[in-house]
């Protein structure tokens, strides 16, 4: 099972295969922008012959001005991975932190310093709370199926059962027979 874990974001957008991150950067703006990070990452899923992505979920209650770009890059990439039939779920923001920290509230520092804890992985940089939060989305699905490396606390691995593992579920089905 392949996985890839993305954090979207117009400026820096977050992914992580095999618990490698990279951010994709892009310069542009507008419908360039949508159309270039969409179709990195369908290329990379496709090069790494990725399963599944894991796709943090829109934040509904954040206030900022970007919320109606971050929707379109969000429809632009979950169109293209469906046009490429490259099954993906939604993880909800407060799932992945609460995985992450065991508190579904926590902020970016809280979660970064967990992990780090956690793994001895030093997240730092541009676009650092971005590869962190694809990491974990990754590792979730990883604790899901049991093949993850860390050990994640009852309280962690219970932010696992608020999410609709659909696809996952049915893949696991299929090469168990």
């Amino acid at each position: 099972m392949n996985f890839m874990g993305l954090d979207l974001s117009l400026t820096s957008t977050g992914c992580c295969i095999n618990e490698e991150s990279f951010v994709i950067k892009p310069k542009s703006k507008g419908a360039e922008r949508l159309s270039i990070v969409s179709d990195i990452i369908v290329a990379t899923a496709v090069a790494k012959n990725i399963n599944l992505v894991l796709i943090e979920g829109y934040a509904f209650g954040a206030r900022n001005s970007q919320s109606h770009s971050i929707g379109e890059l969000g429809g632009a990439v979950r169109m293209k991975l469906w046009e490429s039939k490259i099954q993906f779920i939604d993880i909800p923001p407060t799932c992945r932190a609460k995985f992450a920290t065991g508190k579904g509230n926590a902020g970016k520092n809280e979660v970064i310093s967990s992990i780090s804890a956690k793994t001895g992985i030093v997240w730092s940089g541009g676009g650092a709370d971005d590869m962190c939060d694809a990491w974990i989305l990754e590792q979730m699905a990883m604790a899901k199926i049991e093949i993850s490396r860390y050990d994640w606390t009852k309280l962690q691995l219970s932010a696992l059962d608020s999410i609709e593992w659909g696809p996952l579920t049915t893949m696991m089905e299929s090469s168990e027979k």
